[in-house]
């Protein structure tokens, strides 16, 4: 009996595919294809026409083909792309030839290489987490048909989006010349992922890109995670960069929605850094926009946004819930073009407000280009970001029954205590958890923590950052005096790193 409420993973289904115990079976892969169809064809598209396709990973292949499969035989037209990328999964539904009416990605983004996922599109973006409850749902009740009322084809739409990234290097540059980026040396690290053909690609633009690495799909991820946020990852592209002498590096997630950048002398941009430098080329070109991030930035991010003449919007934590409220602001008529996540998740309104982190290190390679020919660096615009002194996270999980309970409790009674304690001040952007801010050791607005719950898991992040040494064990300690008066939560993690 397959638990299909078990793989439910915010918008996405997402599970074990490899190994005795896994949920994620091409019987599961196969039967949710199939409710999508259903699900679908509820909304009024008789016969739908849907784009899938996969990561590098060793499950993918055999997903993609069970998932078509179930969609064929429920009545759709179905395209398989094989490899591809999340974002080019989306774009394809736009793409003029390859319309469809949705498409689907076999993927578990930057997670181990035994897991594997389900994304969902329609033309208008993601599903919702609501309508993925309704395709599960129905997949619940659902048999898949012994005859085909529908059709696969095979397709490939890599060729066609890298023309996309092709075209926007061109307009960046306001060049029509066939190899607009001659001159400019960048180190690509796929991770062994969906993207190891941006290497190709940035060479038929005239880039040179010796010390590229990992650019072969491999679904085991043998050279290192493929995420942006991983010290080690991160550590191997910082690495090849100095090697060679590049001018900047590249490095993605496994289906290419997430990525970092590193500058010529090797130092990561990434989380904050890849958020300020995206924003300034940004504000440089649209003064007094407004960027929207999620709840983890920090305060020199804040100030540097605001001195380059910006707006910084903090929203809550998860990519989708940062995009919604990118395009939501829009329509509210505030001039918003960047949806961005610490994680490297990132939207831009002049990519329909897609997540698509190959897309947004084209946008940072063509200013790297411009800068370089007048004697600069992508580094330089980031002069003036305050770093903090010290950051910390501490996951605190939550052990009662009704975590979302014991876990919304903990956070008003912090609020309730930052009303009249002394010190403490709640973020007038608090839109997530509670953000307190505080003055320490004679400074002013110097360090902060947030108390969040997890969007998926029953565990409050806790978040801190300090401006001057020290700060962030003053506030754990004051944090945990404050907790100590809560019930269900395990404060372990959080007395061990006040106490160590």
């Amino acid at each position: 009996m397959i638990d299909f409420k078990a793989l439910k993973s915010g918008t996405d289904v997402r599970g074990k595919a490899l190994g005795e115990d896994a949920r994620l079976t091409e019987e599961a892969a196969k039967i949710i294809g199939a409710a999508f169809v259903e699900w679908l064809q509820q909304k009024g598209i008789v016969s739908p026409k849907i784009a899938i396709g996969r990561d590098s990973r060793l499950s993918g292949e055999a997903l993609l083909d069970a998932c078509a499969d179930g969609m064929a035989r429920a009545g759709a037209e179905v395209t398989a792309f094989g490899m591809c990328t999340t974002p080019a999964m989306y774009m394809s539904l736009l793409t003029e030839g390859f319309e469809g009416d949705a498409s689907v990605m076999v993927t578990a983004s930057h997670h181990p290489s035994d897991r594997n996922g389900l994304k969902f599109f329609l033309r208008r973006g993601g599903i919702t987490s609501g309508e993925l409850d309704e395709i599960l749902a129905i997949a619940e009740n659902t048999e898949v048909s012994d005859s085909y009322s529908g059709d696969i084809c095979s397709k490939e739409f890599l060729p066609v989006y890298k023309e996309i990234l092709k075209d926007r290097i061109r307009s960046g540059l306001d060049t029509d010349v066939l190899c607009p980026l001659t001159g400019l040396h960048v180190v690509v690290d796929a991770g062994n992922g969906a993207g190891g053909f941006y290497a190709e690609m940035l060479q038929e633009m005239g880039a040179w890109t010796e010390g590229s690495q990992f650019l072969d799909p491999d679904g085991r991820f043998p050279n290192h995670i493929p995420n942006p946020e991983n010290e080690d990852a991160m550590k191997s592209i910082c690495d090849a960069v100095k090697k060679v002498g590049a001018d900047l590096g590249v490095i993605f997630d496994a289906d290419c929605d997430r990525a970092a950048i590193v500058d010529r002398n090797g130092r990561e941009i990434n989380r904050n850094r890849l958020i300020a430098l995206i924003s300034a080329i940004l504000l440089d070109k649209d003064p007094g926009c407004t960027i929207v991030t999620d709840s983890v930035t920090s305060s020199g991010l804040s100030k540097f946004i605001g001195e380059w003449g910006g707006v910084h919007y903090r929203y809550k934590r998860g990519y989708r819930n940062v995009i919604d409220e990118a395009i939501k602001l829009n329509e509210a008529g505030v001039n918003c073009p960047l949806a961005i996540e610490t994680s490297g998740h990132a939207a831009l309104r002049e990519n329909h407000f897609l997540d698509d982190g190959m897309y947004l290190v084209t946008v940072l390679i063509c200013e790297g280009m411009r800068l370089k020919q007048e004697g600069k660096d992508l580094s330089d615009l980031l002069e003036g970001l305050q770093e903090p002194a010290e950051s910390k996270e501490i996951r605190l999980n939550i052990t009662a029954e009704d975590f979302r309970e014991a876990g919304r409790n903990a956070i008003t009674h912090v609020m309730d205590y930052a009303d009249s304690a002394q010190g403490w001040r709640i973020a007038p952007d608090n839109r997530e958890g509670v953000r307190i801010t505080f003055d320490m050791l004679g400074g002013m607005d110097n360090g902060w923590f947030l108390l969040r719950l997890s969007v998926h898991d029953p565990v409050l992040p806790l978040n801190l950052e300090s401006d001057v040494p020290g700060g962030v064990k003053l506030m754990a300690d004051a944090l945990l005096k404050v907790l100590e008066e809560t019930d269900g939560i395990d404060l372990k993690p959080l007395e061990d790193f006040v106490n160590g």
